[in-house]
């Protein structure tokens, strides 16, 4: 059976109606490029002046967004999500840390969100930036082919250290480890630590995945040799599909620097590009995890019908479909109420350092035509329903 991506009842049945009428401003809010631009801006500056607006951003942005600030406020969020059949991926959301003992202090803390997950039914996935093991600079000359120096390959390895202790706890613990894409200018070396990685832990099941960026002209034919390489070493792939995080950053970089942007040239193309990534998988799950991490409706629904027309089961563990937390609730619940795999992503952390996720998230929903105004129209479509 199809989902309805319509069916707001069963979309917002988590929401009370004080609920949903704060998102509804906050939606509002970010449809407006200036408003949004302005709100950051004096965020940034109150943050900088120490500013007593914690309590105004733990009750509208960070609520809508965030799980907690603590692991244990994000697993009461999880407890209530999986009332619906929702599950979670546990976020540690610190972003922007830099030195080696800010890198080391981060490990026992995924760890512990890997020991709670595997002791919970519905938190079947962690998220982890390499970014947040290793020093920016060291990942662009590792990325370069540059020669690094005997210090830098000493710090290289006690990166390779920090990931390899999460993932070999995850394997132990059965507990699946998404490893976000980073910059096209860092992203060799994260695939060069996630596959290997993934020939260590992968071989039953998949524990470890990689992300794709089809947002990036080179995505999909890397993901058909990422296939190859992981069928030819006996190991399972898996593929997290996003469409893309930075490509106003990619795009200014490739012009400032003067190379090729690796940006596509259109959305259409990009569109074209993931779905042709989600059949690309799809064909080949006996060899391939999917997560399908995308608020396109269109999408979702091309690899639900493909499950439902090759007799696939809805909750095999080979699929997964994902949203972010506070957005595109159609899609996640009313994926869950047909039986689909839905895991939500869930960041959680102290306010001031999940800021810069919260900027991205206001940043994205201004960008991204239509996605605001799709989730205004959803909630206003809900309130009246109730008022009915």
């Amino acid at each position: 059976m199809l989902p309805e991506f319509d069916n707001t009842e069963i979309a917002f049945r988590y929401r009370s109606n004080r609920d949903l009428k704060q998102a509804r401003f906050l939606f509002s809010s970010m449809g407006s490029p200036t408003l949004t631009a302005l709100g950051m801006w004096a965020t940034k500056w109150a943050m900088a002046w120490n500013l007593p607006i914690k309590g105004l951003i733990k009750n509208t942005i960070y609520k809508q967004f965030c799980g907690g600030e603590t692991m244990e406020e994000a697993a009461a969020v999880a407890d209530m999500l999986s009332q619906y059949q929702v599950g979670v991926i546990m976020d540690y959301g610190v972003e922007g840390k830099e030195g080696e003992a800010e890198f080391d202090k981060a490990v026992p803390e995924f760890v512990k969100a890997i020991k709670y997950a595997a002791s919970q039914k519905n938190i079947p996935f962690i998220s982890l930036k390499v970014t947040g093991f290793a020093r920016f600079s060291l990942l662009e000359k590792k990325h370069a082919n540059q020669q690094l120096s005997d210090a830098e390959q000493a710090e290289w390895t006690r990166v390779y250290d920090r990931i390899s202790t999460i993932c070999k706890t995850a394997h132990e613990s059965n507990v699946m480890v998404l490893i976000d894409a980073e910059e096209t200018w860092i992203q060799e070396p994260v695939n060069e630590l996630t596959d290997a990685m993934m020939e260590l832990y992968n071989k039953e099941k998949a524990i470890i995945f990689n992300t794709f960026q089809m947002y990036a002209h080179g995505t999909l034919p890397y993901l058909k040799e990422a296939y190859k390489a992981s069928s030819s070493k006996g190991y399972i792939l898996g593929a997290k599909l996003v469409r893309g995080a930075y490509m106003e950053k990619e795009r200014e970089r490739a012009l400032k620097m003067g190379y090729a942007s690796p940006i596509q040239p259109d959305k259409a193309s990009t569109d074209r590009d993931y779905d042709a990534g989600v059949l690309f998988c799809m064909e080949r799950l006996d060899k391939i995890a999917l997560f399908i991490g995308t608020h396109n409706e269109n999408s979702c629904l091309l690899a639900a019908r493909y499950m439902v027309d090759h007799n696939i089961a809805h909750n095999t563990p080979k699929v997964y479909f994902s949203q972010l937390f506070g957005m595109s609730d159609n899609i996640s619940f009313n994926l869950a109420d047909n039986g689909y795999n839905v895991a939500k992503y869930l960041p959680y952390g102290p306010v001031k350092d999940v800021i810069p996720y919260l900027m991205r998230r206001a940043q994205e929903n201004t960008s991204v035509a239509g996605q605001t105004g799709r989730e205004l129209s959803l909630i206003n479509k809900e309130i009246k329903r109730r008022k009915l």
